[in-house]
This record gives C-alpha cells, structure tokens and sequence, in this order.
C-alpha cells in the first residue's frame, strides 16, 4: 500500500464510504492519513450517577446502569428525541436522551446493563445523560482511560469508522515499507536530528493510535514543522520583496484635505504609518509592507489615504477583501467618503456575484482607465481583469490569501507595483518577522480617542435569561445586539449552539416585534450580503450568526455581542469577534457565554475578560497554551494552517524559517538527491492549497 493509492485500497471501504470520505477531501490513503484528529478525548472510568453529577467538571462522563424504562421516542416536526431512565448499582437514576436517532428506541431494552459514555447537562436541579455512546461492560474495561482520536467528520462517518480505516492504512503501509524499503519519509535525516523530530510513519501512528498525550505532542510537533517548513520555503522563494519602481507617488493634497476633513483626528500611529507608506511610495523602491493593527486601529483610513495619493497621481489602485461581505463593505465606505468628500475616486466593485453584463462593462472602463479604484474579493486576480496603469494593490486581511495569489494580483502591474497588506490578526513581533521575513512591518498600536472600553463579562448558561433581559434594553435604546454560535445548522455537534435552531429559539424568548436574522457561511453570497445591508442599516435588531462576521464588518450602532459556547473558539478569533462592537462612541458590552465548566474559571476566557488588547492577547495565549498543550488544534481566524499553529508552534515556525533559508542557500532549487522526496512533496503542497494558509 502507497500513500497515492485511492482509499477504495483500504478493506471495507466501498463505493458508499468513499462518497462520505471524499465530503472530508479525502481520497487518497495519505489524504485519510493526514486526516488527524481535531482533539483527543481519555475515555473516563466508571463512576456511579451520584460522582458524574457532583464532579466539579462533570462534562465527559461514564456511567454503569441499568435500563429501567423502555425508551420513550417523541417527534417534533422533524426533529426527535429518545429518553429513558437508567439506575446504577446504589439505585440513582439518570435520565438519558438522543436527539435525532429514533433508531436508539429499538437498539435498548428496559433491563440492558451498559455503560453509558456522554456528556451530562443540567437544567435546573434535573441532569441528563445527552447522546452517550453504549458499550458492554467488557468492551469498555479496555477502553478506560486510553486517549480517543475526535475527527472532523460528515455525517454518516464516525469516529471509531475513521479511526478503524486509519488503523488498516497504517499497518498496510507499514507492511509496505518493511518489505519494499518504500521511503515515504520527505524530510532529510539532518534536520529530523536537529530539531528532534519523529519519523513520519512513526508519528502517524501515534496520532491515530494514541498512547500517552506527551507522544501525541511530539507527533504534532512533526506534522506541524512540516507544514510550517513548506510554506516557509514558498515565502522564501517567492519574488515578493522591494524592487525599483517607476511609480514614483508624492503625497496628495487632496488626502492632507481629507485628513483635517476627518469627524476624528488620526492617532499618533495612523500618523506614523501614513508617514512611512508615503515615503516608500516616493523613495523609487516599491511599497511592500505590511500594515498591522488590532481589530479597530483604524487601519482601513491609512490604507484609503495611501490608494488616494496614488490616485491624485494618475494610476489605479486595487483593493482585495477575504470576503465579498468585507469587499461590499470597503466598497461602500469608499463611495460614501468619495460623496461627502468630492474626492477623485472612481471606484467598482467585483466580486463572484457581479452579473455577466455588469462584469464586461467593469472590465472595460477598467482597462480604459475610467475606473480609477477597483474593489473585490478573489475574482480581482482572473486573467481577464486588465488595468491600464496600477500602481498600488492592497490586501486586507492578508494571511487568507495565498502567496500565488498576491503574486498574481501584483502581476497585473508592471514597474515595481506598490503593495499595502493589512491584517489584524495579532502576531507577536518575532513571529511576524518569520511569517512576513520579505515584508517591512508597521505596527499600530494605538486606538482612536473616543472609543470606550468594551466591558466584558464571562457567564455560564444560569445567566442567559439575564443576558437576554439587558440585549432586550440595548434594543429599546435604539441599539442593535449580535449573537453568535460555532455551528451554522442543526445536525453537527449537537451539543453545541447553531445559528439555525438558535435565531428559532430567541424568536419566542425575546419580546414581539423584535426584529431577527441569522447569518452563516453556507448561505448564497447575495442572501449574505442583504443580510448585512439590512443589519447595517438599523432594519434587523439581532443577528445571530456565526464567525463569518468575524473579519470586518463595522456596524457601530451595533452595541453588545453574546458568544455562546465561548469556550470552543480560540482565542484571536474570539478578539476578533469582540470587535465587532465598540466601534463607535457609544458603550459596548461583550457576554462570553461558557458551556457547562462545573464552576471552574476558563483561563483562556480570563484572559479577555482582562484586557482588549489583540497583541497583549496574543502573548498570554502563547505563554498559557505552552508546549503540552493538545487540545483546540485548528484555532479558526487565526493564522489557519491545516495543521500548524502559529502561536502554540512559535518555535517550530522559527526553526522552519531558519532551516528554509539554510536548504534555499544550499540547494537553490532543492535538486540534490537527497532533497527529491522534500521537492515532490513541496510541489504537491503548492499544488494542493495554491499556496494559500486557509
């Protein structure tokens, strides 16, 4: 068995699982390898219903017990649940519920004798068994207290499926290479020694099949600095860097107008950024920096300053967003400032949702140069949007593109174009330097005067009717209020909150008349971005989505955010979204709603509770999570690398940036013998993700 092979090589795996596998981008046998679990559960060891209700964590629980009711199923529409009784050996009841599997009502009998492993929940002084998986009292006395991969998954696949199919990979591979010394290991021995590093086939081992979590650490740490390496040699050998320039931009007076135009007065770090764009844009060496702010710095004006000095000059500039959400937004921010202002900006908008007619007519008064300003998402970098003259291209949130990608869009220029790239994710100086090794930084730091602190609180689930009661006063004051849930739909995770079910649910506990929406990823682009117009313009009191509001979205009258599930986000993105408010001069309040934590502080969620400061953050995060930390592998909005992260990984990523530049030095283009199977795999990985980290 190879890693090319098609997973239909793997016993078991028909036509039907292949389908569900390739839902997960899965289908080749290293592509099931390289699957590895999001987290680890320790199968915990029996207690009795009495322990598994008063542990100061209760969360994850295993209970002996004996059915003592046959299963009652009720339907809701289409939605079920099926309950029943059990009592364990002391004669303690403990109710039992399946949401959505009726088929459990047939699968037990009043009288079976099980172990019951799943997550307890309370309602008032009422607790409840939710969703337990069922074992025979032989079959768990193994499992007790091993580690248990958690995958993504579809639905239809579980994890004891995954992890079967996992284990029959690894020992046909295994097989392979003792009898053919198959070499599937890329990396050159000397850095393995260097660094310290598992044998590939040895770490994905481990991570299927998990002994102890200090073996599961160093296996990620393998996996990792591979992906950090790889990307770390295309940053390195890309052309990206200051060149000569024949656009040569002096500051306008019309954008020092528009400064004493302001409603504001820039801060001492928007000035400071103002002043070294302009003098890289005029010293004859291209602009390429990357512009760094936490969330509400006022990067966007900087940047909007910098597009109208190249404008006043003559040229086009271009501006790519991450989102059409954020497109349509900088889009409307531009010609509301062009309005109010009489400013030289003749600007469009260009995103995937752009008929066919009104595309062609874009595309024209662009290459005509009627169209001074361009604004859009990844439809910006197609081969058939042609300017007349560019000179300064600006990515916003711009670790959520690809290196190939700014590369193209830069390509659309000639002489040394400018580059502007914004981000507000929060980095550590010594690991932006790393990540960003070909670009200068320019960090900004301060705040705009008359924004208020945000007030923060961390509550648990008792607090939520209190929670409702002050977003229902917000609301009567004219303000508007978000909420915001990990899942998009029912069906996923149960046990966590989505938008769907969710917007349902506050539409009968909030009063008549109060006007909501919710918002999700999976919806069409137009039906999100009319979602958004009607929240932006006071027309929707609560928006209940997930974190696609998380990058951008500036509604200022929007006042207090109430993130459910708090515990489950990491902890930029739960910056981020906690930027969402305080963006006026208003107060605003953000609630972090926790699971069930049996009392106990969330250290993570401490941490926002006492400071708003994205960089301060970002530190702390780093000295909590240390090296032994497992657990949340994939922290959404933040630098999202499949496997890698940036902050739990600081420095793996900095001895991958270290050992790029020594490999590139020795062996420019990776040709030696000996770096064949690291070349093979670099270009699979360019390949696969178009050099993009999403």
């Amino acid at each position: 068995m190879r890693l090319s092979d098609e997973v239909t090589s793997i016993k078991g795996i028909g036509e039907k699982n292949a389908a569900l596998l390739k839902k997960l981008d899965i289908e080749t046998v290293g592509d099931l390898l390289y699957h590895i679990p999001k987290d680890y559960a320790r199968m915990p060891y029996p207690v009795t219903v009495r322990e598994a209700v008063k542990a100061s964590e209760p969360g994850f629980t295993a209970v002996c017990g004996v059915v003592t009711k046959a299963p009652v199923l009720k339907r809701f529409g289409s939605r079920s649940v099926v309950s029943f009784e059990i009592r364990d050996d002391l004669g303690d009841a403990l109710n039992v519920s399946y949401f959505n599997m009726p088929y459990i009502k047939n699968a037990i009998k009043k009288g079976d004798r099980r172990i019951f492993a799943g997550r307890i929940s309370a309602k008032g002084n009422r607790f409840s068994l939710n969703q337990p998986k069922l074992y025979r009292e032989a079959e768990y006395s193994s499992l007790a207290g091993t580690l248990i991969p958690v995958y993504a998954k579809t639905k239809g696949m579980s994890d004891q499926v995954l992890a079967k199919y996992n284990l029959m990979a690894l020992k046909g591979l295994s097989r392979t290479v003792n009898d053919t010394g198959l070499v599937i290991d890329h990396l050159p021995g000397e850095l393995k020694e260097k660094n310290s590093l598992s044998d590939l086939l040895d770490a994905l081992w481990v991570l299927h099949c998990p002994a102890a979590s200090d073996n599961v650490r160093k296996a990620l740490d393998r996996i990792s600095y591979d992906e950090l390496l790889f990307f770390m040699l295309t940053v390195s050998s890309s052309d990206e860097g200051r060149e000569k320039t024949e656009f040569i931009i002096p500051p306008s007076k019309v954008s020092d107008s528009l400064i004493k135009k302001l409603p504001y007065k820039l801060t001492a770090s928007q000035t400071k950024a103002i002043g070294q764009i302009r003098e890289d844009m005029q010293s004859g060496m291209s602009l390429n920096r990357l512009l760094q702010g936490d969330v509400g710095s006022g990067k966007t004006i900087v940047a909007l300053l910098a597009m109208l000095d190249a404008v006043d000059a003559g040229y086009q500039t271009a501006l790519m967003a991450p989102t059409e959400v954020l497109a349509v937004q900088h889009y409307k921010d531009i010609t509301e400032l062009t309005q109010k202002n009489d400013l030289p900006f003749k600007s469009a908008l260009l995103t995937g949702s752009v008929t066919a007619k009104q595309k062609k007519e874009i595309l024209s008064q662009l290459e005509s140069g009627e169209i001074n300003v361009l604004i859009g998402t990844h439809a910006l970098i197609e081969d058939n949007v042609k300017f007349k003259n560019i000179a300064l291209v600006i990515t916003d949130e711009q670790h959520r593109f690809g290196v190939k990608q700014r590369e193209k869009i830069r390509d659309k220029g000639k002489g040394g174009i400018h580059t502007l790239v914004m981000s507000a994710t929060p980095i550590p100086r010594s690991l932006a330097i790393a990540l960003y090794g070909q670009l200068d930084i320019t960090e900004m730091t301060d705040m705009p005067v008359s924004r208020k602190k945000i007030k923060n609180c961390v509550v648990d689930q008792s607090w939520r009717p209190s929670a409702y009661k002050f977003i229902n006063e917000q609301i009567k004051e004219g303000r508007q209020a978000y909420v915001i849930c990990p899942m998009a739909q029912p069906g996923v995770m149960e046990e966590l909150e989505n938008v769907v079910d969710y917007a349902g649910m506050l539409r009968e506990q909030m009063p008549e008349g109060t006007r909501i929406e919710y918002l999700h990823g999976k919806l069409r682009p137009k039906a999100k971005n009319e979602i958004m117009d009607r929240f932006a313009r006071g027309e929707t009191d609560i928006l209940v989505s997930t974190t696609v509001i998380e990058v951008g979205v500036n509604v200022p009258n929007a006042t207090v955010i109430l993130i459910e599930n708090a515990e489950r986000f990491g902890l930029a993105t739960l910056h981020q979204i906690r930027g969402r408010v305080g963006r006026s001069d208003m107060q605003s309040y953000c609630v972090f709603m926790e699971s069930d934590n049996g009392g106990k502080k969330n250290p993570r969620l401490e941490i926002l509770n006492g400071s708003d400061n994205g960089f301060e953050i970002a530190k702390k995060d780093l000295e909590l999570r240390g090296p032994g930390d497992i657990t949340g592998l994939v922290q959404s909005g933040e630098f999202s690398f499949r496997f890698a992260d940036i902050y739990r990984d600081s420095s793996l990523l900095l001895k991958a940036a270290e050992d790029a530049k020594k490999l590139l030095k020795d062996d420019p283009g990776l040709s030696k013998p000996e770096h064949r199977l690291l070349r093979e795999k670099l270009s699979a990985y360019r390949e696969d993700v178009y050099i993009e980290i999403l």
